[in-house]
C-alpha cells in the first residue's frame, strides 16, 4: 500500500458508521457485490445460511471475534491466513470501505 493510500483509507473509514451500514446504501451494496463475487464460494456472506466451506467463518459472526472495522487495515495491507484455500487479498481503499460497510451491515444484533 502506498504512503498516501493509508491516510486516504483512514478518511474513508472515518466516514463509515453503523448508521450508514444499511441495505440499500450504495457503499454497502458495492461491498455486497464484492463479497458475492470474491468470497461467497467459501463464506456465508449473508445474515443466514452455512458457509460452503465448513472452516470458513460466516461473515455475520466476524464481529464476535473482533471489531469488523479493525479488518480494514488487514484488507488494505493484504489478508493472509494459515490455511491454503484462502487466497491472499489486497484491496484498494474504496473496496475496503465497501467491504467493511457490508460486513457491518450483516453482523448479528
Amino acid at each position: 500500500m502506498t504512503g498516501n493510500a493509508l491516510p486516504r483509507l483512514a478518511v474513508v473509514l472515518f466516514g463509515l458508521s453503523a448508521s450508514a451500514a444499511h441495505a440499500g446504501d450504495p457503499l454497502v451494496e458495492r461491498g455486497r457485490a464484492f463479497a458475492r463475487q470474491n468470497c461467497s464460494t467459501c463464506h456465508a456472506i449473508g445474515r443466514q445460511g452455512a458457509s460452503p466451506l465448513a472452516e470458513a467463518p460466516a461473515f455475520r459472526i466476524l464481529g464476535r471475534r473482533y471489531p469488523v472495522e479493525d479488518l480494514a487495515e488487514t484488507f488494505a495491507e493484504g489478508i493472509v491466513t494459515g490455511h491454503p484455500t484462502m487466497p491472499e487479498w489486497r484491496l484498494e481503499a474504496d473496496q475496503v470501505a465497501a467491504l467493511v460497510a457490508y460486513l457491518q451491515s450483516v453482523q448479528g444484533r
